[in-house]
């Protein structure tokens, strides 16, 4: 890859961040098309059922795509799915070159790169797993490589403790972080499809789960885990858009026989979508497997989950959280704050570190074997 490319790779991938999470469940992909040293035409995903990148870059480089180098995130798709194939429309504009970020690991969507250079064209990449541009690329794509990888959403746990790891706020206030932290909350919000939480979060502190005072954000979906359908119609998060995923009643797939059928009918109307899943094996909630599950079947590839202990912890002894966000409430006097310096038991590595106004952001990420595909019913179109 020579270095234009790359860094025509890294603008591609920028431009893919300011897509997602518009254009969920497909990924966000950016698209680059360099003439020499000349950037021509430039592109990302729109939200379905618009164009793909490769198509948007290629109408804005016109006849300059003819011999052009097309640096794009994801491998160009070669199905028929809502639009018709990029590689026909790469092949049409006479592109000579395509440099690929990442392979698209979808079973019916994958075959671009072999497709492109049966044609003719040079291919170039993906770089090599563990290489520096090939793990920006997946972290940018990680929502629609984990729906693939494992037919679930990526999952980012939220916890906030003080610095001894406390969970509970001090005595007189109502949140362990400051407002800066808070702050932190909605822009990770904004970059998500959907917020998750449990019955018990919204029974104790009705929460709204949406982004505020972020401008032009992107609102996520509101999540809730309500095994009993415990929510009332009347909590702010009964509203257009809302999940709430609910255990199978009488091996009815929605909730609407049965003792909680008044409650399911008012929720509906509302705006909220009912999810029923198989309860838990232990009888404590809905399984949570099937539960991130049927939310990926919803369109949902990522979530933010801000629930309380009992859920934090349960998500993570089924190993369903790709990454571990510690806010912690460090005051001045504490010398070494034992939230900050103790790892999370399992296997994680530092990702990233640093502060909100008076508190510290620590993140974690989940070092995992990589899933085999097992391609969802619907890939991106």
């Amino acid at each position: 890859m020579r270095s234009v490319e790359r860094a025509a790779l890294a603008r591609a991938v920028a431009l893919a961040a300011r897509a997602h999470p518009r254009v969920s469940p497909n990924p966000a992909v950016g698209c680059v098309l360099l003439r020499g040293d000349r950037i021509v035409g430039e592109g990302v995903t729109e939200p379905p059922p618009g164009r793909h990148a490769e198509v948007v870059a290629l109408a804005a480089a016109g006849d300059a795509a003819r011999g052009a180098t097309a640096v794009v995130t994801l491998e160009p798709c070669a199905h028929h799915g809502r639009t018709p194939p990029c590689t026909t429309a790469l092949l049409a504009a006479g592109v000579a070159r395509v440099v690929i970020g990442h392979p698209d690991p979808h079973a019916l969507a994958a075959g671009g790169a072999t497709a492109l250079t049966a044609a003719g064209v040079e291919v170039v990449g993906p770089p090599p797993p563990g290489t520096v541009f090939r793990g920006g690329v997946a972290g940018q794509l990680e929502g629609f490589l984990t729906a693939v990888g494992e037919g679930r959403p990526h999952v980012t746990l939220k916890v906030a403790v003080t610095a001894d790891g406390s969970v509970d706020p001090p005595p007189g206030q109502r949140w362990v972080t400051g407002p800066a932290a808070r702050r932190a909350v909605h822009r990770w919000r904004s970059e998500v499809d959907g917020v998750l939480v449990g019955s018990g979060t919204v029974l104790a502190d009705d929460p709204r789960l949406d982004v505020r005072d972020v401008d032009h954000a992107h609102q996520p979906s509101a999540v809730v885990l309500d095994a009993r359908l415990r929510t009332p119609p009347t909590a702010r998060v009964a509203r257009p858009g809302t999940v709430i995923v609910t255990v199978d009643l009488d091996g009815h797939d929605t909730p609407a026989l049965g003792p909680h059928a008044q409650r399911a009918a008012r929720l509906r109307d509302t705006g909220v979508h009912l999810v029923a899943v198989p309860a838990a094996a232990d009888g404590r909630g809905v399984a949570l497997p099937a539960a991130l599950a049927a939310l990926a079947g919803t369109g949902i590839v990522s979530l933010l989950a801000e629930p309380g202990p009992t859920l934090s912890g349960a998500l993570l002894r089924a190993g369903l959280v790709d990454r571990l966000v510690r806010h912690v409430a460090v005051h001045l006097g504490d010398a070494t704050p034992s939230a900050l310096t103790t790892p999370p038991r399992g296997a994680w590595s530092l990702e990233r570190s640093g502060g909100a106004g008076a508190d510290a952001i620590v993140q974690y990420r989940a070092l995992r074997t990589p899933p085999r595909s097992i391609a969802p019913p619907t890939p991106h179109t």
